[in-house]
């Protein structure tokens, strides 16, 4: 066989080949930046002990935000997260704040307490976090559809003008 008769053959599965890992990175690409991701199967355990899931929120509009006592910018968006809660609560938006794994029980329910947090404050075991995507970086949150679809991942404090631009949407009332 001679060297060109293997290039030849070896051309259209290069050409495959890229065109597959292309595809891949394009889907990739399409969940990472807001494609139409559906919300996971996550139950958040709240500070009563009572157990809320995705599931049982399904057909509401709401945010689940992961977020820890020891983060400056949880700590400096809270007031604007209880703001955009009670702006749109009586719109049927619903709210969780998850704490992450690493923080202090005695802490969370100090600060939901004393800075009387108007929505659900769930503590994460690690699991929820996971199931969101691994997630690491704090605050980190998500405005999820009636559908359960994921409309918007914010990682650091979002922009609130467009965060109640999408609310207003996803809520219809805009």
């Amino acid at each position: 066989m001679s060297q060109d008769t293997v290039s030849r053959r070896a051309s259209p599965v290069r050409y495959i080949a890229m065109v597959v890992v292309a595809a891949a990175i394009a889907v990739a690409g399409y969940f990472a930046f807001n494609g139409t991701q559906r919300v996971p199967d996550a139950t958040f355990t709240l500070l009563s002990g009572q157990k809320v899931s995705t599931a049982d929120l399904k057909g509401k509009v709401y945010l689940v935000n992961f977020w820890a006592t020891n983060c400056d910018t949880c700590m400096k968006e809270m007031p604007a997260m209880v703001d955009t809660y009670n702006r749109y609560k009586g719109k049927g938006l619903e709210f969780v704040a998850v704490a992450m794994n690493y923080d202090a029980p005695m802490y969370v329910t100090n600060y939901a307490q004393t800075r009387s947090l108007p929505f659900k404050v769930a503590m994460d075991d690690g699991s929820a976090a996971k199931q969101f995507g691994n997630v690491q970086l704090t605050p980190t949150t998500f405005v999820i559809d009636r559908e359960g679809k994921i409309l918007k991942r914010y990682v650091g404090e979002p922009s609130f003008q467009e965060l109640h631009a999408l609310l207003d949407k996803a809520l219809g009332s805009a």
